[in-house]
């Protein structure tokens, strides 16, 4: 059994031992310490709290513990009930609420479930805010509500309608041109909530043949829910078939969105936002922001429209942060993640969906001949373990002192930026471990410099 606890919520295996897995007893505890922390620090004029939920097969489970707990603290609740992660982001904006969570655990697999806290913005908590609500969480400074002022649930079953609608309305969605490409479009949506709003978004965008993948919102996974290459296999195969344009996947939230092209060979995660940037940018020239582990193909196609590119901390709330410090147009993360702030500040594969099929619609394209267009990188993700008593804060100095003659960020980890590639280390969170990303126009390339990465590492550990 596991449980999580970090900045962004609480994230467990179901079932256990309370304070081992996430239990009932767990989800009481964090939301009842969500609760207090809206109740002292929201502008909000109201109590409200908006909550929507994937659809694993916890989710209902959690979902009613969460809600009865908010009540509990005296807050009502606006249960919308199978959402995307960017609709329910969306819905606290709408709602005028407090707050928000979302019950998700993202790509993880069926038994895992999670808490993610949102703020008045609809937007995650940033370091400081939760590790508040951690604190409050610990320390049990939590009262709830007398029989007078409990709150109470109300539901809105409109939430992802509305969605589809703002997104039809953003000004580079260009459903006339869409209609008139005629595209067949394969969608893999996990079992999970994007089967229910991906189609109905590509219905509302002129799109008549769809072919759905599981797209039944059981909570049944159809293979690992993480929307990498490995795990893609069916849609890839029925896509060698040639029997569609494009192929979208997304995970079990909808705030990644990944690309299959009509040959069968994945776009890769890491130029779905490069693609949409490049198109945002040839109508809206601006700033671009990804995370240091994101590829470096952003910068390139950033700079080839004359623009500016920063990079964040990794980490959606650190991206949405540089965002708005430099006026970003367009941003995100690798893994598929879209922010587009003329819709909202959060990662949201609607989105990704309406501008990707406008810019392939308009380009007159195949999607592989799209990405001919794009610089070409390989990004290498690999790991190496350590013992629980070597200093990992050392070790990365160590790494960041033996190349110094490079350029060096040391804003998260340790990026190291080569000429021709890059690579980046950071301590996990929750394990001894170093995660060491390295990117480089091959593969093979990448491989090795992860591996000369490495060798330095384990250099280091042993003297």
């Amino acid at each position: 059994m596991s449980l999580i606890k970090s900045i962004s919520g609480i994230r467990g295996t179901i079932g256990g031992v309370p304070g081992e897995g996430l239990s009932p007893l767990d989800i009481v505890k964090f939301t009842a310490a969500y609760a207090t922390f809206i109740s002292r620090t929201t502008t909000r004029g109201s109590r409200t709290i908006v909550v929507g939920r994937d659809a694993r097969l916890s989710g209902r489970m959690v979902n009613d513990i969460v809600v009865g707990t908010l009540c509990g603290m005296g807050f009502d609740v606006v249960n919308i009930g199978l959402a995307s992660t960017p609709t329910t982001e969306m819905a606290v904006v709408e709602e005028k609420a407090c707050g928000g969570i979302i019950l998700t655990a993202s790509h993880n697999p069926k038994q895992w479930n999670a808490l993610k806290l949102l703020n008045e913005q609809g937007e995650f908590l940033n370091d400081s805010q939760g590790r508040e609500v951690l604190r409050i969480a610990e320390s049990g400074e939590y009262a709830f509500a007398d029989v007078d002022s409990l709150g109470h649930e109300y539901v809105n079953n409109t939430c992802n309608r509305r969605h589809i609608e703002k997104v039809l309305a953003l000004d580079l969605v260009d459903v006339d041109a869409i209609r008139a490409a005629d595209f067949t479009v394969a969608v893999d949506a996990v079992n999970s909530v994007g089967g229910i709003v991906i189609p109905e978004l590509l219905h509302a965008l002129g799109v008549k043949n769809i072919i759905e993948l599981n797209c039944e919102a059981t909570g049944r996974f159809a293979h690992t829910p993480e929307p990498i290459p490995e795990n893609l296999t069916q849609i890839a195969g029925l896509m060698k078939q040639g029997v569609a344009d494009v192929g979208f996947v997304v995970d079990p939230d909808v705030d990644r969105l990944a690309i299959v092209m009509e040959n069968g060979e994945m776009f890769v995660e890491e130029y779905t936002l490069v693609a949409i940037a490049d198109y945002v940018l040839s109508h809206t020239p601006g700033a671009t922001v990804s995370n240091l582990s994101s590829s470096r193909a952003l910068r390139d196609v950033t700079e080839r429209h004359g623009c500016s590119y920063s990079a964040a901390a990794v980490g959606e709330v650190n991206v949405t942060t540089k965002m708005k410090e430099t006026g970003a147009v367009i941003g995100g993360e690798g893994n598929g993640g879209v922010i587009y702030p003329a819709s909202h500040y959060g990662r949201d594969a609607l989105v990704g969906v309406a501008l990707f099929l406008t810019l392939l619609a308009k380009s007159g394209k195949k999607v592989s001949e799209l990405k001919k267009t794009y610089p070409a990188y390989s990004i290498s993700k690999n790991k190496i373990e350590l013992t629980p008593d070597i200093d990992v804060d050392a070790v990365l100095e160590a790494v960041k002192s033996r190349y110094a003659s490079e350029k060096i960020t040391d804003i998260d980890g340790v990026k190291i930026d080569f000429p021709e590639s890059w690579v980046h280390l950071r301590k996990s969170n929750t394990e001894p471990i170093i995660r060491i990303y390295s990117e480089a126009a091959t593969l093979d390339e990448a491989d090795r410099l992860a591996e000369s990465i490495k060798a330095v590492i384990n250099d280091v550990v042993n003297h």
